[in-house]
């Protein structure tokens, strides 16, 4: 069997600042992580490898040079090639674009069986690129997978919804995104990490090895357009201490959170 998993170097959220005079985001100093969904992702390519056998997991990312440290962190966890996509072409591609450039990349690789993607990234949260990826392979997807079964040539997926959930079935090959809910990743190696740093299991694919139109990636190939960025306004209350009986207290609580519309 052959897995690919799609991952994404995306700053640390919890590090992120905007610069309030021009709206951007300010990213100099900012740590870059795998993102987090991508991570649950391959972490159930993985268990699926350790529950049978011939089973080879490939990690493809598309960004700049220095996203090699992310498909690193991939092969130290236990995944056995990598390959990235980097390419001045693909500068300021947005999903539409992005699945474009996997698509091709995809190819490239050849022979799959089960494609994971994480859900979304949390640096634009759109929870696209997995959905559009299928698209432009033509194979089906189940997105927001919290449990998978694999029986013989079939996936068996419990999607997550709102308000409940759906039991959904799938010959391969299937395209399927990953929640957190679905694992918990593990901790790379000290094996993994020597072999990561090794370089030989990574691979650098320009837009011309896997034979990418340069017209349909990039910024020019992006229809997204993103108008500014900015922090929320926080609004100021009074604090207020409820008095009387731990009853009352409760009581008086109940009535100001339905006056605020919480309850």
């Amino acid at each position: 069997m052959n897995i690919i998993v799609c991952i994404k170097q995306v700053p640390d959220t919890n590090e992120v600042k905007i610069d309030p005079v021009k709206g951007t985001l300010i990213r100099e100093g900012v740590p870059s992580i795998i993102n987090p969904d991508d991570k649950n992702a391959l972490e159930e390519a993985l268990r699926i490898k350790d529950m049978y056998k011939d089973v080879k997991v490939t990690v493809i990312s598309m960004g700049p040079p220095q996203a090699e440290v992310a498909l690193v962190e991939a092969v130290a966890m236990g995944a056995d090639e990598a390959y990235l996509l980097t390419d001045r072409v693909f500068a300021g591609s947005d999903t539409y674009a992005t699945s474009t450039a996997l698509a091709a990349g995809i190819r490239y690789i050849g022979d799959y069986d089960l494609i994971f993607c994480g859900r979304q990234a949390i640096d634009g949260d759109t929870a696209q690129v997995g959905p559009q990826l299928a698209e432009r392979l033509g194979i089906p997807q189940i997105t927001y997978v919290e449990e998978l079964k694999i029986e013989g040539r079939k996936v068996i997926a419990k999607r997550a919804l709102e308000d409940g959930y759906f039991i959904i079935e799938s010959n391969m090959p299937v395209l399927l995104t990953a929640i957190k809910e679905l694992n918990q990743p593990r901790y790379p190696s000290i094996k993994g990490i020597y072999e990561g740093f090794k370089g030989d299991r990574i691979k650098i694919l320009s837009a011309k090895d896997v034979n990418v139109d340069e017209k349909t990636v990039g910024l020019n190939a992006s229809p997204t357009n993103v108008l500014r960025s900015f922090t929320p306004p926080t609004k100021s209350k009074q604090l207020e201490f409820l008095e009387g009986s731990p009853k009352e207290q409760a009581r008086d609580l109940i009535v100001r959170l339905k006056e605020e519309n919480i309850i």
